[in-house]
């Protein structure tokens, strides 16, 4: 049977994104604040008025700076999956510190929504030679930091050996469900202006032609798969001004005229898995 699932997804940073950066000025942090004072709560409105759960990878950081804004996504019926605890990249660490923040990280979103993430996306999208392995480990069930596919979810790989002067050699496939994410259903680089003493992201792109692209993103996948998942991924410091709000309500009011089925991740990773066994549970046992 065709069905064709949105997910909504939001990186809920706050200022834990500058903080990583070493931008720690009075207005880079007022940046950051916007999302769990203002952005939030007019998501959180939007989502409310459409029936619509979507899923949120929030910091620990995030969880301990602004509890109150954190327990409000909570309430509202969301998903708290895991976004570190600082806001930096996997690959940037130790296998002993990256461990150090899955645990640090489960442990706050467990404090705030009484049960552990099952989720986790990676700061910037970057994950180490060891993050599927601790992932597993740590019970998660699904990552969402991959870009190996568009539509479809797959298994996660261990033991890839990449390197430069020879042919790539991938690794087993593991039971680690892979909920691919790209950046140009990002609201971040299309939208975000970044000036730093080395470069300028612009940024700053007309709402309308970011709407545009999401849409005709959605009209692909229903015509291109039977059953489909789309992710978008939003900020709530980005996508929670005015103007783009409004085009988030212009998507979805789209999307549900032309049958999109808005589903929390969770969820949906876990009827991919009861569509696609992954082969490590399909194997014989001798």
């Amino acid at each position: 049977m065709a069905k064709h699932i949105v997910c909504l997804t939001f990186d809920f940073d706050g200022i834990s994104g500058f903080i990583a950066r070493g931008q720690t000025s009075a207005s880079w942090i007022s940046r950051g604040e916007f999302g769990p004072r203002v952005g939030a709560p007019r998501l959180i409105a939007l989502l409310g008025k459409y029936g619509i759960r979507g899923s949120w990878y929030v910091p620990g950081h995030t969880v301990e700076t602004f509890p109150g804004a954190v327990k409000a996504v909570v309430d509202a019926g969301h998903e708290i999956a895991h976004h570190g605890w600082t806001h930096r990249s996997p690959a940037s660490l130790t296998r002993e510190e990256e461990e150090a923040e899955l645990v640090r990280g489960n442990e706050a979103i467990k404090r705030i929504s009484g049960q552990y993430a099952r989720g986790y996306r990676s700061p910037s999208w970057d994950l180490s030679p060891h993050s599927v392995e601790l992932m597993l480990k740590h019970g998660f069930v699904y990552d969402t930091s991959m870009m190996g596919n568009d539509y479809t979810p797959y298994y996660a790989r261990q033991g890839d050996v990449i390197e430069l002067e020879k042919p790539a050699v991938f690794g087993r496939q593991s039971a680690l469900v892979e909920m691919p994410i790209h950046w140009s259903t990002d609201d971040s680089p299309h939208f975000e202006f970044v000036r730093s003493a080395a470069t300028i992201r612009q940024g700053l792109r007309k709402a309308g032609d970011v709407l545009d692209n999401w849409v005709n993103e959605f009209l692909y996948m229903r015509d291109a798969v039977e059953w489909g998942v789309l992710t978008y991924t939003c900020h709530p410091f980005i996508v929670g001004r005015g103007h783009r709000i409004m085009m988030l309500e212009r998507l979805i009011r789209r999307l549900k005229d032309e049958g999109a089925v808005f589903q929390r991740m969770d969820e949906t990773a876990e009827e991919f898995k009861v569509r696609v066994v992954p082969a490590i549970e399909r194997t014989p046992k001798s």
